[in-house]
């Protein structure tokens, strides 16, 4: 029975590393898009992995981190805009009974948090109204489009690619 629990806590383990790779190998790329007051982040579209498994919420935050600490972020935005991501998976494995809610959380955490970051981080003008539509219509089209087109994807699969839970 033991050796069971470890298999599972390894294997969440592995996937919440995999989840945090693909996030970072899908923003670094892209950084150009990723970064500022009009934002479209390819890798949020991972936000919507809690509704598989609650391995992808260390998962995409510690991706998130990772991403920002390689792009030499100003600290208030590794630390804020890793909790929007962290608050936006958080809430969206709580609504795993709810698939098409999923992607909900990270596109208001992001689209309320964010532009106080940059605002605050990179002296963006006081335009947080205006940022917190650009930053949410940059969420809709990463979580809302693309992230529910992964999460129809991946359902054929899931019991191949995520454990039961």
């Amino acid at each position: 029975m033991k050796t069971k629990n470890v298999d599972q806590k390894v294997a969440a383990m592995v996937q919440g590393a995999v989840i945090a790779a693909l996030y970072t190998a899908l923003t670094l790329p892209f950084a150009p898009i990723a970064y500022g007051p009009v934002q479209f982040r390819i890798s949020e579209a991972l936000t919507v992995l809690p509704y598989f498994t609650p391995a992808a919420v260390p998962g995409v935050t510690l991706g998130c981190l990772l991403s920002n600490i390689l792009m030499g972020s100003p600290l208030p935005d590794i630390v804020f805009g890793t909790i929007a991501t962290f608050i936006g998976a958080v809430l969206s494995c709580r609504l795993r009974r709810h698939k098409y809610l999923v992607c909900l959380p990270p596109i208001l955490s992001n689209a309320l948090i964010i532009p106080w970051v940059l605002k605050f981080a990179y002296n963006v003008p006081d335009l947080v109204p205006v940022m917190m539509f650009t930053v949410g219509l940059g969420e809709v089209l990463a979580v809302g489009i693309l992230g529910n087109i992964l999460l129809l994807a991946l359902e054929k699969c899931r019991y191949l690619l995520f454990q039961r839970q």
